[in-house]
């Protein structure tokens, strides 16, 4: 001591920091052995992982498209239906086999069908039919893959003819999952983008199919036309090593409403934040 000061008691500041620190610790070591076991433990209001709390994200925001492009339906996608249950849907799948499984898609709904692939030119292109189904793709098969598969040709698409045929307005929401051909059918979609504001895509981290793009590849182009990442979900690891390979992505307009305002938080949700950390 000196200048016949003592020093502040800093008890009540400091407990509360070393009882945080022991439950960061004790949190990070429950949650690591849980991992080891293959079981992840996340908040429900912490980072979107799935669909369907994608699209509540955006329904809260006061998000309400007028259509719904599907672009490569497989089996149907009901969770992007009831997101937005008031959306006309435009149902693009260039496999006619999956017509029957969503079929119930169109009960009391007002929605097209158009069995074809879509693309940048229309015409016809030929399609890699894998013996899952799912994962034909105009690029081929899979890296790895040891069967030929079937090949057919089927015609193409584009959907701004789609959209200027019928009339339609936007906004819009468009989902393409059509392993690797994404940036094929957002190119002859340049006119639709322009009223979307929402896009949703599956993209892969690695070539799985040779040719086809890479995570690098979409999010740039999605720049270059005015989008930018909004949530990452649905990820999957490839069994070969456990890396993760693909995983869905949200894009939004650059310049649009879910991006207006590029600020953290309010001063009140920062004092609420750091006080939660044992701040002052």
């Amino acid at each position: 001591m000196s200048g016949g000061q003592t020093c502040p008691d800093t008890r009540p500041l400091r407990m509360p920091r070393v009882l945080s620190d022991l439950r960061t610790r004790l949190r990070a070591r429950a949650r690591t052995a849980l991992a080891s076991r293959g079981i992840e433990v996340r908040r429900t209001r912490g980072a979107r992982q799935t669909l369907p709390a994608i699209l509540a994200h955006y329904r809260e925001l006061g998000f309400a498209p007028n259509v719904v492009f599907d672009v490569g339906v497989g089996p149907g996608t009901p969770e992007l239906y009831a997101g937005f249950p008031d959306a006309r849907l435009v149902l693009v799948e260039p496999l006619e086999e999956w017509g029957p499984h969503f079929e119930w898609v169109r009960r009391g709904r007002d929605t097209e069908t158009i069995f074809a692939a879509a693309g940048a030119t229309p015409g016809e292109v030929e399609i890699f039919v894998d013996r899952a189904p799912w994962c034909s793709s105009v690029f081929g098969g899979l890296r790895g893959e040891d069967t030929e598969g079937a090949r057919r040709s089927v015609p193409v698409v584009r959907l701004d003819d789609v959209a200027r045929e019928r009339e339609l307005v936007g906004p819009f929401v468009v989902k393409a999952d059509v392993e690797g051909a994404e940036l094929d059918v957002l190119s002859g979609a340049l006119d639709v983008l322009r009223a979307t504001e929402l896009v949703l895509m599956e993209v892969s981290l690695f070539e799985l199919i040779p040719g086809a793009p890479q995570f690098h590849d979409v999010v740039l182009w999605m720049h270059d036309h005015g989008f930018a990442v909004a949530d990452l979900f649905d990820p999957q690891n490839r069994p070969l090593d456990g890396a993760l390979a693909r995983l869905d992505v949200a894009f939004v307009q650059e310049d649009g409403r879910f991006r207006q305002n590029h600020s953290y938080a309010t001063s009140d949700q920062l004092d609420a934040l750091y006080a939660s950390w044992g701040l002052s």
